[in-house]
């Protein structure tokens, strides 16, 4: 479009718009400025083609549950040399008896809008704590006819972040891997390699600010991500046929207002044949030789494994500290040659989301499609609505965000992503650096030790020791540790036949191999162990019947006046048991009907 020209001198900023639900029409534009159609006027209700998902996307389904809420969003460029759009947008409603100007078509008890910035630059925090600000004051008019404010918002994003270098103080404001870690532990790792592969990853919870703020942290976690990565991460094509999106529409902004859509809706029915809640999984199995690769490691594991009955008294070995260098000495960001992202000289950002691959922070009921779409190979995307959540064959993965849980059905995409020793060391690292209270040290370029920088300069370490890993000649150890199947799986695809097709001069500094390899030890095995009880659910029933036999032993001590020695006998016995059934590896058969999803918990 011609008015986007214009655009660029005046600054990040496209357009100010305003999106109101209308109890006849449903979600609707109400204001943009400057306009979204060149030739039409600030109050049009007309869009361009491509946005016609932007009032689903700015005003969400179910938000008349809350008071507020805020959504981050992609659109498809206007125009073939146009970029990713990163939308912003502010929900609020408010009691229709406040307004002081109430208009004709307000016919409701409540009014319901949203005020949203789209973006030419992906500083969704920044440019949510500013419309934050203004959407309140909007509202505080208590009449949606003073659009004057709104003009000002436009004019004052854009003399204020014209030149704004993409940079992490700026990029990343209200990302924080901390509390990501927090929420999901060790299975942050998963998610990230997750991703890696190119899988159709859909998240999954509510309120959208919850949801979006998840997805974008796991992605802060990339190199270079957010600031060049995502710039193709959003070209899709909207149905062609409003009538095709007409059931959709209907059954969100129908007569009632922002009615969920249920599983027994007509249009879009779940699978006839779901899986059951898995009751044992081989997701993370128990023991640790089926997980290892390397016939080396697993015998190293099974012979420190003899020594587990002194391994709950012994102290931990000496920590294995790894602190990146500071993000220096990378040079400017040039355009790749294959790729067409800004790379660093490490070749970073990965082109994951390019050629077809998409990442939707939050995807409107109406880009259901999207899922099955045979020119979307994979896509990383957030959904609030159940619907998404039932259509589980439509994804490889689901993560449920409430419950920090990932649900994987497909058993050999399970094994590719089953952490190894070194990951499992890495992840522990994380997980106490941010859980356990420890003296404050300020590293020089990474931020304060187990702080939301510190976190992100561990996975580029981790990232960039991966990727000279696969650089070097006879390297199946090094890349052992990373996991055999995962490496395998990784390098077929899009992403990383991209990177390796290119020189990068900046890998020959980096060291190969995993960060955290080396010999395995008794505390590798503890690590090991203890991972698997807490994440699988083989491992919990084991888990529970120690902690019952525990109680019976104690009460039945105290009840006969048992001896200590006979105590010491019983739980000798209990312990001997235990560790017989995790030496004992889960059967494997060919499953006679759809594989139980795989439940991930915290």
């Amino acid at each position: 479009m011609e008015s986007h020209g214009k655009d660029e001198a005046k600054g990040p900023v496209l357009h100010i718009v305003v999106v109101g639900f209308h109890h006849k029409k449903g979600c609707q534009v109400e204001f943009s400025y400057p306009p979204l159609m060149p030739d039409e006027g600030h109050d049009s209700n007309l869009l361009p083609e491509e946005w016609k998902y932007l009032p689903f996307l700015a005003l969400p389904d179910g938000a008349h549950n809350y008071q507020e809420d805020t959504v981050y969003f992609h659109l498809p460029p206007l125009s073939g040399d146009m970029k990713c759009v990163y939308g912003v947008s502010c929900y609020r409603q408010i009691e229709a008896k406040a307004l002081k100007v109430r208009q004709a078509d307000v016919t409701r008890e409540t009014v319901q809008k949203s005020v949203c910035v789209l973006s030419r630059v992906p500083l969704y925090g920044l440019l949510q704590a500013k419309l934050q600000l203004i959407t309140h004051a909007y509202f505080e008019e208590k009449d949606f006819s003073q659009i004057s404010i709104l003009k000002e918002l436009y004019e004052h994003m854009n003399g204020s972040l014209r030149g704004s270098a993409l940079e992490g103080s700026q990029v990343y404001l209200g990302l924080s891997p901390r509390d990501l870690i927090l929420q999901f532990q060790h299975k942050v790792l998963i998610l990230f390699k997750l991703i890696l592969l190119e899988k159709k990853v859909l998240f999954y919870v509510s309120p959208v600010n919850r949801l979006v703020g998840a997805l974008m942290t796991v992605l802060s976690l990339f190199p270079g991500m957010i600031e060049h990565g995502l710039v193709d991460s959003s070209h899709y094509r909207p149905k062609s046929s409003v009538s095709e999106d007409l059931s959709l529409v209907e059954s969100v902004s129908g007569a009632e207002e922002f009615v969920s859509v249920s599983g027994d809706n007509n249009h879009l029915k779940p699978p006839s044949r779901t899986s059951p809640e898995a009751s044992d999984s081989d997701w993370e199995t128990l023991d640790p030789s089926v997980l290892e690769e390397s016939p080396k490691e697993a015998a190293e594991m099974k012979e420190a494994g003899s020594e587990l009955s002194d391994a709950f008294d012994s102290k931990p070995g000496t920590p294995i500290t790894v602190q990146p260098q500071a993000a220096t000495g990378q040079g400017g960001v040039t355009q790749g040659l294959v790729s067409g992202l800004e790379e660093d000289q490490y070749g970073l950002p990965l082109p994951i989301f390019t050629k077809g691959y998409l990442c939707l922070p939050y995807m409107a009921l109406q880009q259901h499609h999207l899922l099955s779409d045979v020119t979307v190979r994979g896509f990383v995307a957030g959904a609030t609505n159940i619907l998404f959540h039932q259509q589980r064959h439509l994804s490889d993965a689901i993560v449920e965000v409430e419950e920090a849980r990932i649900q994987i059905h497909d058993p050999e995409l399970r094994k590719v992503l089953s952490l190894t020793t070194a990951d499992l060391r890495f992840a522990d690292y994380l997980v106490k650096h941010v859980t356990e209270n420890r003296d404050d040290v300020f590293l020089d370029g990474t931020g304060w030790e187990g702080g939301d920088e510190w976190i992100r300069a561990q996975f580029t370490l981790y990232l960039h020791s991966l990727l000279s890993s696969t650089l070097q000649q006879d390297n199946e150890r090094l890349l052992a540790d990373y996991g055999a199947p995962f490496i395998a799986a990784w390098k077929i695809t899009h992403n990383y036949r991209v990177w390796y097709s290119n020189k990068h001069p900046a890998m020959a500094h980096i060291t190969p191999g995993h960060p955290f390899q080396g010999q395995y030890s008794v505390a590798d095995v503890k690590l090991r162990l203890s991972h698997s009880v807490q994440n699988s659910e083989r491992g919990k029933k084991i888990g529970n019947a120690m902690i019952t036999t525990s109680r019976s032993m104690v009460q039945t001590g105290k009840a006969v006046g048992q001896s200590v020695g006979g105590a010491l006998t019983s739980a000798k016995s209990a312990m001997s048991s235990w560790f017989s059934t995790l030496a004992q590896p889960p059967a494997v058969s060919a499953p006679t009907s759809p594989e139980p999803a795989t439940e991930v918990k915290p």
